[in-house]
């Protein structure tokens, strides 16, 4: 008789409040007790230091949808390492779990263990620091027993990871609560002038994100625990092939592209490009060229869009064409500098435009800059993740209004034309720069006025009525 081999299933034991205190519990740990400190001692005030958690607790928010979507798609335990080995192969997700086990996830408990161990006996040390001998033993113990109980029984360890979420939620209460009262009694001090004494270096910034966001650890641990859930919601998996929904119709692709287009740069940048180039003749023909090039990248994308009719855009191209680890290098390159720095760009121009009439005397403070880019970012990231329709209806009226913004410019500057104002067409290419480099500064500078012609191959699959012409589909179907 032959013997089927079965699958190894692991037992469903986690259940609806096991998976919120697993999650819960683990953010509110030592580290949101201990780090507060550490963040106002390095970014120097008290509004900047709520600024910084609320940009933290956001960004946790947002990765947490990522890896809910996550979860549903890939409905195996282990988290980032059965990710990786799904998307990106085994060798990936080798050095991934390699690291986490011998570097990253014993040195985040050791911090944690410490962190709680300095709790336990300082009642035992009022008048002097405890011994680090004493903290050492104390964390080595409460790893040892909470390594022991959750090797024993998952439902025990569930029932003390839930006794121990509502004390620290108790606790955290108490202080919320006294914060509040202490407010209404009038104490707001901290609130006056909390902006003063700023430090807006990288490296302060740096350490409080750091800092913040470590307080925050703790949002991804249900996704290593996926096969344990009871009931699990069951989106269709990778096998079966995930298809994202079609809300995306032909005047949102439309604000997508041009929307996209029309953005900061294309106000900004002319004063660069002429500025590079040195004449308002050499300026015209950068600019054409730039148009010419972006006009046929775009045609190009639209043939790329057809016969790979997917998301991602040069991702997926290079995934199809090029392999998993030219893939990866790409869009490790895009995620971490590419991408954050063309943002940077936009949001700062834009910033400048928003804050600038508040300033009409002066040129505006850099951290108020700074912290009206950060809002735009985060507040557009979170606007995405909500809704694909309310995303693209913003786009849509953004893009109305930038594109009414041009034509009020264009149909001035030919209004001064007509007027007789051609002193700027008289001897145009005089003073034009040759050079290479102020060339590539001036082309460098068009071509990113004109960013945001592939915007649309990133979202294919959420099209509502892509037209596939190309013959390599036509041949398939055939």
């Amino acid at each position: 008789m032959d013997e089927k081999q079965q699958k190894l299933s692991l037992k469903r034991e986690v259940g609806l409040i096991g998976a919120v205190s697993l999650i819960a519990g683990t953010m509110i740990g030592s580290g949101i007790f201990m780090s507060p400190q550490t963040v106002i001692l390095s970014i120097g005030s008290s509004g900047a230091s709520l600024v910084l958690w609320a940009s933290c607790g956001l960004l946790v928010i947002l990765m947490a949808f990522c890896y809910a979507e996550l979860g549903t798609v890939i409905q195996e335990s282990g988290g980032e390492y059965v990710y990786i080995l799904r998307t990106s192969g085994p060798v990936m997700a080798f050095m991934l779990a390699f690291s986490s086990i011998l570097f990253v996830r014993p040195a985040g408990v050791a911090g944690i263990s410490l962190s709680f161990a300095q709790y336990v006996v300082a009642p035992f040390y009022p008048e002097c620091p405890p011994p680090v001998s004493v903290v050492k033993c104390v964390a080595a113990a409460a790893v040892l027993i909470l390594a022991t109980i959750n090797c024993m029984n998952v439902r025990f360890s569930m029932s003390v990871q839930v006794f121990f979420m509502v004390a620290k939620v108790v606790a955290l209460g108490v202080i919320v609560v006294g914060g509040v009262v202490m407010l209404a009694k009038g104490n707001t001090e901290s609130f006056q002038n909390s902006f003063k004494n700023s430090n807006v270096g990288i490296n302060p910034i740096g350490i409080a994100l750091y800092q913040g966001l470590w307080s925050y650890d703790g949002w991804n641990n249900l996704n290593y625990v996926t096969e344990e859930l009871k009931r699990p919601e069951h989106s269709p998996t990778m096998e079966q092939g995930l298809s994202l929904k079609r809300e995306v119709g032909i005047i949102g692709a439309m604000s997508f592209i041009a929307g996209t287009m029309i953005g900061s740069g294309i106000f900004i940048s002319p004063q660069y490009v002429l500025l590079a180039i040195g004449s308002p003749g050499a300026s015209f023909i950068i600019w054409a060229c730039c148009g010419l090039i972006a006009m046929l990248g775009g045609l190009c994308y639209a043939e790329l869009g057809t016969v790979i009719p997917e998301s991602g855009g040069e991702y997926i191209y290079m995934l199809r064409t090029a392999g998993k680890i030219t893939a990866f290098v790409f869009v490790f390159s895009f995620v971490s500098v590419m991408r954050p720095a063309s943002a940077t760009g936009i949001a700062l121009s834009c910033a400048e435009y928003v804050v600038a009439p508040f300033y009409s005397g002066c040129a505006p403070p850099q951290l108020v800059l700074k912290c009206v880019a950060a809002v735009e970012i985060l507040a557009l990231a979170l606007v995405n993740c909500l809704s694909v329709r309310l995303a693209t209806g913003i786009q849509v009226v953004t893009m109305t209004i930038k594109a009414l913004t041009l034509a009020v410019i264009i149909l001035g500057g030919a209004v001064m034309l007509f007027q007789g104002n051609t002193a700027n067409f008289e001897d145009s290419f005089d003073g034009t720069n040759v050079g290479v480099k102020a060339i590539g500064i001036a082309f460098y500078q068009g071509l990113w006025s004109y960013d945001g012609w592939n915007t649309l191959n990133y979202l294919t699959e959420e099209l509502k009525h892509p037209e596939f012409l190309s013959w390599r589909i036509k041949k398939q179907k055939d």
